[in-house]
């Protein structure tokens, strides 16, 4: 569990552990750099249950908390909850148990139940269940939950855990190279509560995620195809800004130097006659849902810049605005009508 001012929910979050059936386990919990009342939630729990072990670290992002639990796990199996969900009394038993039975299997979520901050059922997510469909699912998207996941510790290692390069997806980025080694599967009953916040994720973050998920999918074709996997050794998220014409990473790169006009915080600062022209061919073909939706985004600001290029002309922009979803681009100039 890594955990960084959680003290909002950290305690149901670990008091839904110390409830689970199966008593056997230890919970790793590390925090990474907190400066709420999480370090002395954390001293008071471990001081009462032996069973619960602190790791306290100066701040270093979500990838390098994982990474430091994986590396102090001693069980067979390592199973993830998040500081703000809670696990059903018999997720744990229920898990393991079906581990044990399929030693193919190699990682095992299951349905989720959502609420809100107050606890308040939202609807349970169903995500497929079988092998077969997972793999199919993997290629659009991330089918997983990450705090109903149990998975095999040995599995984990193997497949270097999780990848710094990929942050923003760095779980998509395992759960895919994990599904190339072992079965997966999730349990068609619901063992976690999955919290939805009413928090902000930042455009920038948003691109982010984005451009680690189009890495992700990109390394995973490379594998498949035989070859070596191109983000292997790479230890910070590449920059899209700075890649250069002849690296793995440059068609995507071009892709997001568009992309990243969604940020306006961050477009202010960019120049649009740096874009490349050919970048709008094609463009369509190119992009996922997610993808489409920054994309338009990034148009419409665009459209709103007075000092873009004679080349990216206002009925081009507009054109392709719309073609990348009708419906939605007709929203996003309506509230842009409304703010001017």
């Amino acid at each position: 569990m890594p955990v960084r001012d959680g003290e909002r929910f950290l305690r149901d979050a670990i008091e839904s552990l110390r409830r689970q059936t199966l008593r056997d386990f230890e919970l790793i919990v590390v925090d990474d750099g907190s400066r709420d009342t999480t370090p002395a939630i954390l001293a008071e729990i471990a001081l009462a249950d032996p069973r619960i072990a602190v790791v306290r670290q100066e701040p270093m992002g979500l990838v390098a908390a994982l990474n430091r639990g994986i590396a102090g796990v001693r069980t067979p199996f390592i199973a993830r909850l998040d500081a703000d969900d809670i696990s059903f009394p018999d997720r744990l038993a229920r898990q393991v148990e079906a581990a044990h039975g399929d030693p193919a299997l190699g990682l095992l979520g299951s349905y989720s139940e959502e609420i809100d901050e107050h606890g308040k059922v939202l609807g349970i997510r169903k995500p497929p269940m079988d092998h077969s469909s997972l793999v199919e699912s993997l290629k659009r998207g991330n089918p997983f939950i990450h705090s109903t996941i149990l998975v095999r510790a040995e599995l984990v290692r193997a497949c270097g855990g999780f990848r710094e390069a990929l942050a923003g997806a760095e779980d998509y980025d395992l759960w895919l190279r994990i599904a190339e080694r072992a079965r997966v599967a999730n349990l068609p009953e619901t063992l976690v509560r999955y919290r939805v916040h009413a928090q902000t994720v930042t455009e920038r973050r948003k691109v982010r995620m984005a451009f680690s998920v189009r890495l992700a999918r990109r390394a995973a074709a490379e594998r498949k195809a035989g070859r070596p996997d191109p983000l292997e050794g790479i230890a910070a998220p590449p920059d899209w800004r700075t890649t250069s014409s002849s690296s793995f990473l440059a068609p995507d790169a071009r892709d997001f130097r568009l992309l990243e006009f969604a940020d306006q915080a961050a477009a202010a600062n960019l120049d649009p006659a740096t874009l490349d022209p050919a970048i709008f061919e094609g463009l369509a073909a190119r992009l996922d849902h997610g993808e489409r939706r920054l994309a338009q985004r990034a148009l419409l600001y665009l459209l709103q810049r007075s000092d873009r290029p004679l080349w990216l002309g206002r009925v081009r922009l507009l054109t392709l605005l719309v073609s990348l979803h009708p419906a939605r681009a007709v929203k996003l100039l309506a509230q842009a009508a409304i703010g001017d």
